[in-house]
Parts: C-alpha cells; structure tokens; sequence
C-alpha cells in the first residue's frame, strides 16, 4: 500500500465494512480530507464529518480499533502526509491566514472533491472498462433515483446522441423491475447506476434485481462503501460536497462525462453520430 495515495490507504481501509450511515459520513470526510487526518483529534473529526465525538470513538471501534488514539496512530504509519491547513480550504486557495465564508468553504470543499477524483483517474482502467460495458449494451440502462436522477437524466440526455438506444429509468415505483426486464429481454447487458445520498432503498433492490437477470452494474457513487456497492460489478466513487444545506455533486456530474467520453471512445459511429447532430443544429435547432 505504500505507493498508494493517502486517500487510497483510507478506502482499503474500510473497504468490506459494515457501517452505519453516521460511520459511512465520518469515513467519507476522512477520505476528503486524507492528508490531515493523521493529525485531528476526535473532537476535531466529529466536527468535520458533522457528528458527536462518541460517534468517531465508536467507528474506530467498529474498524477494529480499541479506540480513536488507535485508529489515529494506525493512520500516521500508514499514511504519513503532512497535515494541511484547514484555513486554506484543503490546499492551493489561500494562505494559512485566509478566512472563508460558508459559501466559498462549499466551492472549496468541491475543488477538493475533484482533486481526490482527479487522483482517482491517474488509473484509466475502470473507466475503460466501464466504457467498454456501457458502449457493448443495447438498449443501455441508466438509473438514477430522487437526488440522482438529474444525473441519470443529464447523462442519458447525452449518451443518447452517440448510443442507438438508451433508456433512463429515474422514476421508482412498481413498473421499475418490469421496465429492468423489458430491457433484459431486449437484450441489455449493462446498467450504468447514480447513487447519492441520501440512498433509497428502491435502488439498491434494483440494482441486486439487474444482476439477478444476468446484467452488469456500473455505479457512480459518492464513496467506494456506499449501499450500492454490494451489488456493484464496478463502482468509481465520486465524492460530494457536504458544505451546504442540500449536497452539492460537481464531482458525480464530471465522473459521468468521463464515463460518457469513454463509451464514445467504443462506439465506432459516435463521431458521426455527433457531427449528424451538429450539421442539424447548424440549420436554426439553437439561438446563436
């Protein structure tokens, strides 16, 4: 694990586990903020991930830890970094003297977020293979339920004007396994799924339900051990931000047009497909 990125160490390390919501929040800020980590207190954990101080005693309990001195010694010898300031947003924005509001603390937070996903990208291997999967499916299945299904939406919206034919599933209900069958029996293979929290149940029933019927799941999630992970063939999480009132997914949303440039890189129309399109457009489709 040495050659591995302080935030990779910390997803092995709760890769497996079985946590509570609480826990999965506490292991998710200890992901974004990996360098500093090492050198917080309980006290100071609690209130980056937004709960009580017995709650980060009980999650190094629950990693297998005697308690959170344990857990937080495990971390600087297996991930030594130097600790960041906190005051600069996680790096590169300021000063150790700057000063942030809550509004500019939310953007910062997502330009880490997309730092720890541009990390994650330095291996291009899952998400060609994903790419691989969801250009091979026809039709191709997107689900993305309540706070995902703008991104189901906006990335079927796309993969539509390269894939021959794609069916976004955003909507819950009875009709969710038989339209998972319709496509199955269609000849579908793979179903690229978005998860963010707060996670409905109805998706991840969908998802064991997929894999039941033989498809492959892809999943863009906000953490490797989000609920969806266990009926996952692939997950590349994606972070979110936290920072305000309602979570913010500038991350998920880039994560799913990677996915989407990489499927076009296995559609050998897709190029044609788009300058269709764009001759189309020319003739008064879009106000210039």
């Amino acid at each position: 694990m040495s050659g591995s990125s302080p935030a990779a160490r910390l997803q092995q390390l709760f890769e497996g586990r079985r946590l509570t919501p609480t826990q999965r929040r506490i292991a998710h800020s200890m992901v974004r903020r990996a360098g500093d980590v090492p050198f917080l207190s309980s006290v100071e954990l609690a209130e980056l991930a937004g709960v009580s101080q017995p709650s980060v005693t009980r999650f190094a309990v629950a990693l297998g830890f005697d308690g959170y001195p344990a857990l937080r010694k495990h971390l600087r010898e297996v991930a030594p970094a130097e600790p960041v300031s906190a005051a600069g947003g996680g790096g590169g924005a300021g000063n150790g003297n700057d000063v942030h509001n809550e509004y500019q603390q939310a953007v910062l937070g997502e330009i880490e977020n997309l730092r720890h996903l541009a990390e994650l990208l330095a291996d291009p291997g899952p998400v060609e293979r994903a790419g691989r999967l969801l250009a091979a499916s026809r039709p191709l299945l997107v689900l993305g339920l309540r706070a995902a299904s703008s991104q189901a939406r906006g990335f079927g919206y796309f993969a539509a004007k390269v894939h021959p034919d794609v069916r976004v599933l955003d909507e819950g209900g009875s009709m969710l396994r038989d339209r998972i069958d319709a496509a199955r029996r269609a000849g579908a293979s793979a179903l690229i799924c978005f998860a963010l929290p707060r996670h409905p149940k109805e998706v991840v029933d969908a998802l064991a339900y997929a894999q039941e019927q033989g498809m492959t799941v892809v999943s863009v999630a906000d953490s490797a051990f989000a609920p969806v992970a266990k009926h996952s063939d692939l997950l590349i999480p994606a972070a979110v931000g936290t920072g305000l009132a309602f979570d913010t997914a500038c991350a998920p949303m880039l994560l799913g047009r990677v996915l989407l440039e990489a499927m076009c890189d296995d559609l050998p129309d897709a190029q044609a497909w788009l300058e269709e399109f764009d001759a189309r457009a020319a003739r008064g489709l879009f106000v210039e």
